[in-house]
């Protein structure tokens, strides 16, 4: 980019430098690259693969996550299983149509999973769902 050099017209230059804007939008790049990964958290949850499609949701439905520890959360909140049932009856105090899913890891054992549920179906949840993970298709095509 070259600069006028009309030395017998002393008018103003009217060009943009865009250094400046150049430079303040790596930064914010660089910014963002270092920052994203650290928004992400959740729990390390190994879903089981099915086929079926995800479900079209209203509103955000209430999680309980059991992770293959068997630790078990409700939202982004830990609970203990003796007080997951009043931990959910309170939820469904305060909206009674909620969706509930339950997520839990596919090494946790069958009895555990049916525990949860159990305890969410006497909290008073009646819209209760699974939370799976699509099925990767190979090459065959299975």
């Amino acid at each position: 980019m070259g600069f006028s050099t009309n030395r017998g017209n002393k008018g103003l230059v009217s060009e943009i430098n865009v250094t400046p804007l150049v430079d303040v939008m790596l930064v914010l790049l660089i910014i963002f690259m270092v920052t994203a990964p650290m928004m992400t958290q959740g729990l390390e949850v190994d879903l089981p693969e099915t086929t079926a499609r995800s479900l079209r949701q209203k509103e955000e439905p209430l999680v309980v996550t059991l992770d293959k520890d068997g630790k078990i959360s409700l939202g982004k909140t830990e609970v203990i299983l003796a007080l997951l049932r009043q931990s959910l009856e309170k939820e469904y105090q305060k909206d009674s149509e909620r969706s509930i899913f339950l997520k839990a890891d596919k090494q946790v054992p069958y009895g555990l999973v049916a525990t949860i549920m159990a305890e969410i179906k006497s909290a008073g949840f009646d819209k209760l769902g699974m939370i799976t993970q699509p099925k990767q298709k190979t090459d065959d095509g299975i």
